[in-house]
């Protein structure tokens, strides 16, 4: 079996923007930034032998706030510039009840089957109590990224830093790698 870094997209690979202390996800180009470290955080998992999986909520396409064409631009960019395996997306809201909106972990579970990963010794990366939650649901080490948002942890992380960058570190020591 495989082992993976989960990583949630806006606040882990690129910035999110921020208003009255909440993130959000960008909706043009102009707005869409790569967070400073983070190419060389997954060129370091990726040569460590970590298949590294994107699971991102984005339900303002549900919304119209934003063209699913938009964000799937910048997937596909993405996968271009970085050593990424996939992108997994649920373009739902979360009063959709979709098993793959975090918390909920129907995105890292189908994951874990389609690429034969072991999800006890696999990690999850992000900076919203959605993704500790997601993470733990799935069985994995959660790393939170803390940006001193106005929101609340419901579950503890495994660790918590301050960006990707300080996350590989504590992959690496947690995985034995």
């Amino acid at each position: 079996m495989q082992h993976a870094v989960f990583l949630d997209r806006d606040g882990v690979i690129n910035h999110s923007l921020v208003r009255d202390g909440r993130p959000y996800a960008p909706t043009t180009q102009d707005e869409f930034s790569i967070i400073e470290g983070v190419p060389d955080a997954l060129n370091t998992l990726h040569a460590a032998g970590f298949l590294l999986i994107v699971v991102t909520n984005q339900p303002d396409v549900a919304r119209g706030l934003v063209q699913k064409d938009i964000v799937e631009t910048f997937h596909h960019d993405l996968l271009k510039a970085f050593p990424l395996d996939d992108i997994k997306v649920c373009y739902e809201t979360e009063e959709s009840g979709s098993r793959y909106y975090k918390p909920r972990p129907g995105m890292i579970l189908d994951a874990g089957e389609e690429y034969d990963i072991d999800l006890t010794k696999s990690f999850m990366v992000g900076d919203r109590w959605r993704d500790v939650g997601c993470g733990r649901a799935a069985g994995c080490f959660t790393i939170f990224i803390d940006y001193g948002y106005a929101e609340q942890l419901t579950e503890i992380p495994d660790a918590t830093c301050q960006g990707l960058r300080e996350a590989v570190p504590i992959i690496l020591r947690h995985s034995g790698v």
